[in-house]
């Protein structure tokens, strides 16, 4: 029986790889056995939506695969470097074998970072699937959060903001997973120092479809209210006030206060680790430059 292949029109789809430049990539194109991939070890993706991996099959049926998956070599076979979905979608339709580059990967961490920056470009990760990528890097490979954007090519702001996103109560991350909030919703909440009460904001939020500037200014609120109960005060901000601490909050990403005496005033700016405290003053030397 013949056995049955993807990719075809391939050659009118993806550049020809020549001798020369499989040595200068490291990599070369062939069609190889489905059974003899192994999965991801590294692989950053934590779910994989039923409905699209459906729609990937019915589109390899039709088409067959566009995009080749990328392996390494294995002492029996290959291990999966990028295109889990379109592994396992071929996987499910019986197919025999698959068109792959084949990688030299001298590490896991690099197996990790190739992995990670694959989907990043592809757009396949959720938000919080990135943040525990990016936490991997760092941690299993004592890498700092500066080294980690230089991997993946971000700055370290990026980094460190969604590194960040890990510190929220799992209900809000679970959300953010699902979409139902956006990243802009969860650095809104990160304003909030509660954890109560960061819940009650991404509540009010996913029940009443709020905007992220609606939470922007929930969590104003809310924080000024803590903070009038806490000092026996009542606090007036003028909307101008008001305007600019929620530009400054988003342009930072954390809680920031206006205190205003007259003409004269403080900005107070809040960070809840000393990872948040260097990427703040990273990012304001880079506005000072600016």
């Amino acid at each position: 029986m013949k056995s049955k292949r993807l990719g075809r029109g391939l050659e009118a789809l993806i550049p020809q790889i020549t001798p020369e430049d499989e040595e200068t990539r490291g990599e070369s194109l062939n069609q190889i056995p489905v059974s003899l991939i192994k999965s991801n070890p590294q692989q950053p993706r934590l779910a994989f939506d039923r409905k699209k991996l459906d729609e990937l099959k019915q589109s390899i049926s039709e088409n067959g695969l566009i995009q080749p998956i990328t392996v390494r070599k294995a002492d029996d076979g290959f291990e999966l470097i990028s295109g889990e979905r379109r592994l396992r979608a071929v996987q499910e339709l019986d197919v025999d074998m698959i068109p792959a580059y084949i990688m030299e990967v001298e590490s896991e961490e690099k197996l990790l970072e190739l992995s990670l920056i694959e989907n990043i470009q592809r757009d396949d990760l959720n938000a919080i699937e990135v943040a525990h990528a990016y936490e991997r890097l760092q941690k299993e490979y004592k890498l700092t959060q500066e080294e980690v954007a230089q991997k993946v090519g971000k700055d370290r702001a990026t980094v460190a903001n969604f590194i960040r996103l890990l510190k929220l109560p799992d209900k809000i991350q679970d959300s953010l997973k699902k979409e139902e909030i956006s990243m802009g919703h969860a650095r809104a909440i990160m304003g909030i120092a509660s954890r109560g009460e960061q819940v009650q904001i991404w509540k009010k939020t996913v029940n009443g479809g709020w905007s992220v500037r609606k939470v922007e200014d929930a969590v104003r609120q809310m924080t000024e209210k803590t903070e009038k109960e806490a000092a026996g005060l009542r606090i007036m901000k003028n909307p101008a006030m008001q305007s600019l601490e929620d530009q400054l909050r988003t342009l930072l990403g954390t809680q920031v206060k206006i205190h205003q005496t007259g003409d004269r005033g403080k900005i107070e700016i809040s960070y809840f680790s000393r990872e948040d405290l260097d990427r703040l003053v990273e990012l304001l030397k880079k506005i000072g430059d600016s």
